[in-house]
């Protein structure tokens, strides 16, 4: 499945859940005014899930939602460790948006010692030494790394090295991964950047 198709799924997945009675049907016209994308590119990224339509009906909501759940890897929930406990990591530990999304966070770890013990929306903060134990015991292989950058590819490393095969990186360093450990970076500054761009070139 194209890299741009596996990026659309959970947008459709999200819009499908908002609009409520998954009972009836949707159009790909409907899901792409939602989504905001073509409606071709919409019935195209469906086609690979085996999911076609019915012409002039569209779409059953509710069997598209569990196909997009299924190739999403969605059907069972995924433990995720969370690395790194300071302002970001502690406020992704209290989202309460990764359990309904098929998310469970196992576990919080951190390599400052004063924070060590400290309650979390329900989890004590960890010490590093505990990580690859409890990754191994709670069949972990996810991990969101939300470390200072000068910490994040050292981390990062002994994730892997426990046994970590998806990462989700909030620290603002691009890391070194192996060609087969999935890592998406995510850095605010940047977006924000990326932002200031549109917003100078809409006053020129």
């Amino acid at each position: 499945m194209p890299k741009a198709t596996v990026e659309r799924l959970p947008l459709y997945l999200q819009c499908l859940q908002a609009m409520g009675d998954v009972e009836s049907t949707v159009s790909s016209e409907e899901l792409a005014n939602t989504a905001g994308v073509n409606s071709a590119n919409v019935r195209k990224d469906l086609s690979y899930l085996g999911s076609h339509g019915v012409r002039g009906v569209g779409y059953n909501r509710l069997e598209l939602c569990t196909q997009l759940r299924r190739a999403l890897g969605l059907i069972e929930k995924w433990s995720v460790v969370i690395v790194g406990v300071g302002n970001l990591g502690s406020a992704l530990a209290k989202y309460r948006g990764f359990d309904a999304s098929g998310f469970n966070v196992v576990g919080l770890y951190d390599a400052d010692p004063a924070k060590l013990g400290h309650p979390v929306d329900g989890h004590y903060v960890k010490s590093m030494d505990d990580l690859e134990l409890d990754i191994k015991e709670h069949d972990v292989s996810m991990a969101i790394l939300t470390t200072p950058a000068a910490a994040a590819q050292s981390v990062a490393d002994l994730l892997i090295e426990a046994g970590i095969r998806s990462i989700l990186n909030f620290a603002p360093s691009l890391l070194k991964v192996p060609d087969e450990i999935n890592c998406r970076q995510v850095d605010l500054a940047t977006e924000l950047q990326i932002l200031s761009y549109y917003q100078a070139a809409g006053r020129a």
